[in-house]
């Protein structure tokens, strides 16, 4: 088997609490033939620094964007800055286990896969939490659970094409991303062992799940452009989905 570049996109804004531990994680793995691609969108602490002290690992790339302008401006900034011919993704506030993209790789081109995500584990106050990963989600499944983990996914841009991008949102990119993957016939595969780490941030934009929800809602009506009524079906399936995910 190929031992294939793996290019790691990582976004970051005002993650100086937890980018070390992220890039540590990395700096880990068992798999060794990566390149980190971090995209800073003009932090106002002291993300840059910290980066800075990695920077001689040749195989860490570190680019700041001049102004804020969103993380999917971050992570397309990223992948045009990649040369891996597979992508997988780590947000700034989260990390992955040592054997994560051995482990995934294996599972992804031992099975010929183009889409492919981890079970990955959400560290709480109250106790953490394994979301397992379903053996597989169509466009349908996933509209109505959206399982996937940007931190747990992989994808193979030989199959995907090198011209991939993340939808262009400051909100729900990742899950509008996978449903126009999806949409467009890719099917995703899981591997249900959990091998990222991910963190309930308080008073994140992911926390604040009212406007997650409201988010996610529009952006189906207008990004996918779904009628009322399927656009209902599924929302009341994420709804419940989303509370199990973070509540139970």
């Amino acid at each position: 088997m190929k031992n294939r570049l793996v290019s790691v996109i990582v976004p970051a804004y005002n993650a100086e609490e937890y980018i070390a531990s992220a890039i540590e994680s990395v700096l880990k793995q068992t798999y060794t033939n990566w390149e980190m691609v971090i995209v800073d969108d003009g932090s106002k602490d002291a993300t840059g620094e910290i980066i800075a002290k990695y920077l001689t690992d040749s195989r860490i790339i570190y680019h700041r964007l001049d102004k804020n302008s969103g993380v999917a401006v971050a992570m397309n900034t990223a992948i045009e800055l990649s040369h891996g011919s597979v992508l997988a993704f780590l947000d700034a506030d989260d990390f992955w286990k040592p054997e994560k993209l051995q482990k995934h790789m294996d599972f992804m081109l031992q099975n010929g896969y183009a889409f492919t995500f981890s079970a990955y584990e959400i560290i709480r106050e109250k106790g953490n939490k394994v979301i397992r990963a379903p053996k597989s989600q169509n466009y349908g499944q996933y509209m109505r659970n959206t399982v996937i983990g940007t931190s747990a996914t992989m994808l193979d841009l030989e199959k995907i094409g090198y011209d991939f991008r993340m939808v262009n949102l400051r909100k729900d990119l990742d899950s509008m991303t996978w449903a126009k993957l999806l949409r467009s016939g890719f099917i995703a595969y899981g591997l249900n062992e959990s091998l990222v780490c991910y963190r309930k941030v308080e008073n994140s934009i992911s926390n604040d799940k009212w406007k997650a929800a409201t988010n996610h809602w529009e952006n189906c009506r207008k990004v996918e452009r779904l009628p009322f009524w399927r656009c209902s079906y599924y929302f009341i399936g994420y709804c419940l989905n989303a509370i199990r995910k973070h509540y139970f």
